[in-house]
């Protein structure tokens, strides 16, 4: 079985040369979710280091289970990964269902909210983004305890702890 830091590195190669929304290098990306998830265990946090390889690389899931990627890491990133045709909300709805893809999203959603990211996005984007995914928080925070949800942002986006805190007390 791998260990994280192999994973990382398998992360690392599979998305070498990609670049994210604002120019970083995407490995940045995948790593502060999986920084989140730190607190749920080596899984998860090779889930986060992955939830995006499918997607967004020529790796299938078959791939990744013959390379050594244990079962339960490759299950959460297909239950993460998009599917053709299914709308974004739907997909997030379908998340919802699995805790473990509900946490992996938590934190995608969270770094992809940060405001020094945002904040180099043109503002139609960033205005169009920051909708899309508030509307995505109404559906994972409520299906995943606020403990959980607060662990992960206070890691990846602790600018989002006052909106926890504002939908706790409505």
């Amino acid at each position: 079985m791998k260990t994280v830091n192999e994973v990382d590195a398998f992360a690392a190669a599979a998305h070498a040369g990609q670049v994210d929304k604002i120019g970083v290098p995407y490995i940045e990306h995948v790593r502060a979710v999986a920084a989140g998830l730190a607190p749920f265990g080596d899984h998860m946090v090779m889930a986060g280091l992955l939830h995006d390889v499918i997607e967004d690389t020529d790796w299938t899931a078959e791939q990744l289970r013959e390379a050594g990627i244990p079962d339960r890491v490759v299950c959460v990133v297909e239950a993460v990964t998009n599917q053709k045709g299914v709308p974004y909300e739907m997909k997030v709805r379908r998340i919802a269902l699995n805790r473990d893809a509900t946490l992996v999203k938590i934190a995608d959603n969270a770094h992809n909210s940060r405001p020094d990211r945002a904040a180099q996005l043109p503002e139609d984007k960033r205005a169009r983004l920051a909708a899309k995914y508030r509307s995505a928080r109404d559906v994972l925070w409520t299906a995943a305890g606020a403990l959980d949800v607060a662990t992960i942002i206070n890691i990846v986006n602790p600018a989002l702890l006052e909106e926890l805190r504002e939908r706790q007390a409505s």
